[in-house]
């Protein structure tokens, strides 16, 4: 079916459309009330905005997918933006998850810890903590404070353990030991739980009863723990913002847009304090309106796995705000409102939130400024057809003719862009042949239907072979926009004065060009080829280090890596392991009656004799 005779059939009924270029790759997801409608309107007479006009000159092809509701078409929006990444959609660079601490208060020794996906299993989850610092300070503080378990063993009465260092350096209350008094462990709980809620005026309240109790009794050693301990905790909130006293959690997003760029930024209040904020550099929104602007990035933003707040404060009203509300509700489980304060206290903070994205905006523009400076002089210099806005870098990495790696790493704007990072372990070359491997890698990236985006640049880390390698694949794949050349490093000068420099291979000429070694643009190619390098470096000692650490655990059948964990843990060393029975090895957790006769078995075939 064509795309004319598409547009003429549109359902009109909610849904999601996807626009795609004449490779076959989404360039554009949408949601819309009435497919028909809001489709229908792209391809109408009339004036749109620039980016948009762009947009449907590359369209050649459209889906589209029908929904029951339109809070159905706008999760299912989210998830396609995330997994395709149109060109034009507004994107979020950053799309990691945000840090929390867990805190298991079920459990029989709670413990805190560090995770970055949010489980209903019943847990406490204080954060996020953006950026990670605060996080790490508050769970340094919480340690040096409070004596609680930091190991991830499991505690059994009925086989206790030697205390580790912790506990030796008083750390650690040693739950392993099966010494540790579980009422004052409780209490400890309650403690941090209060702290991290932020009612730091009830802590302070019962330690300081605690302290007088202590001191009564004349346990004077105690007391002058819960003395320590209050002036820790006093110390630390001295450092904390506290926006208010009424423990609203909060969200606060402001926005600044400027020449076709915008930032926002996102203010996270928890129990009434300032836990962190980020900001979000949102590039190429050129003819937008700055509500759509908006309401995209949210779209975006809580399609992450984080807590929903409460409230969420905004500075303008976005479309389908309703339907933002009902989706917000739904991932919470509980009341969310979308505001938009218009005065008080609340829209002090929206403000605040819009003036930091202003400056952050104004930082982020003169700093694009001096980028644009130093990719115009590399182009120039190496007389370039495209400004190498984006740059994908490959090397090879062999050591003794064994584990042949290769690595690309991308580059955008002269940042490293580490979703475009790959790495290929080498299957069609035998031996060390660096031509040959080169030649499929570029191949493998290339050649593949599913490639996306094109760079403007191409770098090989080699001399001519390298080049000449990649450039016979790249022809053969009819691949002609990127600029292509070959970086390597040479020396000059006698003994004791030698001086490195770059060399440049560039396609069709006999003689490298000599880069200026003081020039930015110099430093640029060489920071991209060292980090390809550094890349491949690195997945070929992961790979040496994974073959040196094999066990003899990882060829009995059944014993997979979470078995293998379980097993060592609970036994301490593989000769344990060798000597247990089959009842003892099925008493570990996540090993089967059946998989502990395989390691019974499997042993007795290797002739390992039991009592």
């Amino acid at each position: 079916m064509t795309l004319e005779e598409k547009l003429q059939n549109l359902p009109d009924e909610p849904g999601v459309y996807l626009m795609r270029d004449a490779k076959g790759h989404v360039i554009y997801v949408g949601k819309a009330i009435s497919l028909a409608s809001r489709v229908g309107s792209y391809f109408q007479k009339g004036t749109k905005g620039e980016k948009t006009e762009m947009m449907l000159r590359q369209v050649t092809d459209l889906e589209t997918i029908v929904t029951h509701t339109e809070l159905e078409a706008l999760v299912l929006e989210s998830n396609l933006i995330k997994k395709h990444r149109p060109r034009y959609n507004v994107l979020l660079r950053d799309d990691k998850s945000y840090p929390y601490l867990r805190f298991d208060v079920k459990s029989e020794y709670p413990r805190l810890e560090v995770v970055r996906r949010i489980k209903k299993d019943g847990a406490l989850y204080f954060g996020p903590y953006v950026p990670a610092g605060g996080m790490w300070e508050t769970l340094a503080l919480l340690r040096r404070t409070f004596t609680l378990a930091t190991c991830r063993k499991e505690f059994k009465a009925d086989r206790p353990e030697r205390p580790c260092v912790q506990f030796q350096i008083g750390r650690c209350v040693a739950p392993c030991s099966g010494e540790a008094d579980k009422v004052l462990y409780q209490d400890m709980v309650s403690q941090v739980r209060l702290f991290l809620e932020g009612k730091n005026r009830d802590l302070l309240k019962m330690l300081m009863h605690k302290m007088d109790e202590a001191a009564e009794q004349t346990d004077y050693e105690r007391a002058a723990e819960l003395r320590d301990r209050i002036a820790k905790i006093e110390g630390a909130l001295e450092k904390q913002k506290i926006i208010s006293q009424h423990f609203e959690n909060q969200d606060v997003i402001g926005m600044a847009l400027e020449g076709g760029q915008a930032d926002v930024q996102a203010l996270f209040v928890r129990n009434g304090m300032l836990l962190g904020r980020k900001d979000y550099f949102l590039d190429n929104v050129r003819g937008m309106q700055e509500a759509d602007i908006l309401g995209d990035f949210l779209h975006q933003f809580y399609a992450k796995e984080m807590i929903v707040p409460e409230e969420v404060l905004l500075p303008f009203d976005v479309p389908d705000r309703e339907i933002l509300e009902k989706w917000l509700v739904e991932k919470r489980g509980a009341k969310v409102e979308v505001q938009v304060p218009q005065r008080g206290r609340k829209r002090e903070l929206v403000q605040m939130a819009s003036d930091n994205a202003g400056q952050a905006l104004r930082e982020h523009l003169l700093s694009q400024k001096s980028r644009d400076r130093i990719l115009s002089i590399l182009q120039d210099e190496l007389a370039l057809r495209n400004l190498p806005r984006r740059i994908e870098a490959f090397d090879i990495s062999t050591i003794q003719g064994t584990e042949s790696v290769a690595s690309m790493v991308t580059f955008e704007n002269n940042r490293p862009e580490k979703r475009g990072y790959k790495k290929f372990k080498i299957k069609g070359v035998a031996g060390q042949d660096d031509f040959a491997s080169m030649a499929e890698v570029v191949r493998r990236r290339y050649g593949n239907p599913e490639m996306g985006e094109l760079p403007d640049l191409i770098l090989i880390d080699g001399g001519k072979g390298q080049l000449n390698a990649a450039l016979s694949v790249l022809e053969e794949l009819g691949i002609e926009g990127p600029d292509v050349f070959g970086l390597a490093k040479a020396r000059s000068g006698e003994s004791g004065e030698e001086r490195e420099f770059e060399r440049v291979f560039l396609p069709g000429k006999s003689d490298p060009i000599i880069l200026p070694p003081a020039s930015a643009a110099t430093h640029l190619v060489a920071r991209v080829r060292d980090e390809a390098h550094r890349f491949a470096i690195e997945y070929h000692r992961k790979l040496r280090e994974k073959r040196a650490v094999h066990s003899e655990l990882d060829d009995i059948p059944g014993i997979g890596p979470t078995r293998k964990k379980a097993l060592l843990r609970h036994f301490g060393s593989v000769a344990k392991i060798r000597e247990a029975t089959a009842e003892e090895l099925a008493l570990v957790t996540g090993v089967t009656r059946k998989a502990a006769e395989e390691i019974v078995v499997f042993y007795k075939n290797k002739g390992v004799g039991r009592e």
